[in-house]
């Protein structure tokens, strides 16, 4: 990277820095990213994200060092499906194993060499009996001992540690009421941690950068229902598919987005959060794309959005003071604190109609669905109204708007206001959608 290289990228990071801080941040690091060469920098990601002020929860696994203590003792490791049996004589043996790793994390967070990344961190860690859990049971004939699911996440004393500074560590164990511990899926307990503390974001290390559809392609956004569905045809590896499965039930429960990056890419954290587009698999909830109507925060993305669009003669050219006079009729699509896409409205009671205008997406997320989203958006508002019909001026989208439902008709059917102001040499064809 050329210094204007990373000059440009330390500038446009800033409204990244700002938007993530003070969140709270769910990270996984399972066993074999713990025990991966790529740990050692991603120690230091995680130090930069604390200094930066992200509040930040660190769930573990420790799945292969698990294996190899039970190996070592001479104990057979059982499975059903993705989940280990734990039976009473191995728990001993699991607890070790987990302690271990969590003395790992420990000592790595505390480094403070000088001439590294590290120095002058002073990264304070904490942990305790903040996971509540339950056996499985039997399943399907299995027993499965001392393995158990999360009941209750102390959100309270979580939050509690993190308004002090601390990185929360979080392993994949979790106690009864009778005092029993339980062997837990470290993915489980980011998911479940994630939902209580209603993080801004969870982030799942992988094995690879992201998941995969069935040809093998990387997939770099799906929505929680792909997921699901994904999750359902069963092409998918274990541990991509309990992945992708706390990535679902996390966004299913108030967690904005997940993502899904690999351990062993260099950077691949601060990439992820600090990029528009990241590396990985985003998985986000239905309302992820935050359409709203607009503030006037929004005026110059709504004038950066437009006016190329404007100069090629597609929208009526609209001057700041305009938009500024008229902000509130706008609804925007919002990505990452960039306006993606732009709607004006326009009522007109006495004629049952409203006029869509200034509709615009980036060319850059163009073919997403992000206009289908802001017209359906822009007529739910129109039937909100009271309103029966959605008209559109267009000189060069007649198709776009054809497809979706539109009616082409003469200038007579505008609203009479409206018609008084038809720019008849701009020779705009009117599409009208009855709601």
């Amino acid at each position: 990277m050329s210094d204007q290289d990373w000059l440009y990228w330390f500038r446009h990071s800033a409204p990244y820095i700002n938007a993530h801080r003070g969140r709270v941040v769910v990270i996984t690091l399972g066993g074999d990213a713990l025990a991966h060469p790529n740990l050692t920098t991603i120690i230091h990601d995680i130090a930069l994200l604390a200094s930066l002020g992200v509040r930040l929860v660190v769930a573990f696994g420790a799945r292969p060092q698990i294996r190899e203590r039970l190996d070592e003792a001479g104990e057979t490791s059982g499975y059903q499906g993705r989940l280990r049996v734990t039976t009473e004589t191995q728990l001993p043996l699991v607890l070790e194993a987990v302690g271990r790793v969590r003395a790992l994390l420990e000592s790595h967070l505390s480094m403070g060499v000088a001439n590294s990344p590290m120095h002058g961190a002073q990264i304070r860690v904490a942990s305790g009996n903040w996971l509540t859990a339950r056996p499985i049971g039997v399943v399907g004939g299995v027993d499965h001992g001392y393995t158990g699911r999360v009941r209750r996440v102390d959100a309270t004393s979580i939050r509690e540690q993190l308004s002090l500074g601390q990185v929360v560590l979080l392993p994949p164990l979790g106690y009864s009421a009778t005092g029993d511990a339980f062997n837990l899926s470290h993915e489980e307990v980011a998911g479940e941690a994630a939902a209580a503390l209603e993080a801004d974001k969870l982030i799942l290390f992988s094995g690879r950068s992201g998941i995969p559809d069935a040809s093998g392609e990387l997939m770099r956004e799906i929505s929680v229902a792909r997921a699901r569905e994904l999750l359902g045809e069963g092409h998918l590896g274990e541990d991509d598919a309990a992945a992708l499965d706390a990535a679902a039930n996390a966004c299913d429960r108030n967690v904005r987005r997940a993502h899904i990056i690999s351990y062993g890419r260099e950077g691949a954290l601060l990439e992820e959060l600090f990029t528009l587009d990241g590396l990985g698999t985003l998985v986000t909830d239905d309302d992820y794309e935050h359409i709203r109507f607009a503030t006037p925060e929004d005026i110059n993305g709504i004038q950066d959005l437009i006016q190329p669009l404007e100069a090629r003669g597609i929208l009526v050219s609209r001057p700041r003071d305009l938009i500024e006079t008229e902000v509130d009729r706008f609804l925007v699509d919002e990505r990452d604190g960039r306006v993606v896409g732009c709607a004006a409205l326009y009522p007109y009671p006495s004629s049952a109609m409203m006029e869509l205008a200034c509709f615009a997406v980036s060319p850059d997320y163009q073919g997403g669905g992000r206009g289908d989203r802001l017209l359906a958006m822009a007529e739910r508002h129109a039937r909100a109204e009271g309103l029966g019909e959605l008209f559109v001026l267009t000189t060069q989208t007649s198709h776009w708007f054809a497809e979706r439902g539109f009616e082409l008709v003469g200038a007579d059917a505008l609203p009479p206001e409206k018609r008084r102001d038809y720019d008849a040499g701009r020779n705009s064809r009117i599409f009208v959608k009855q709601l």
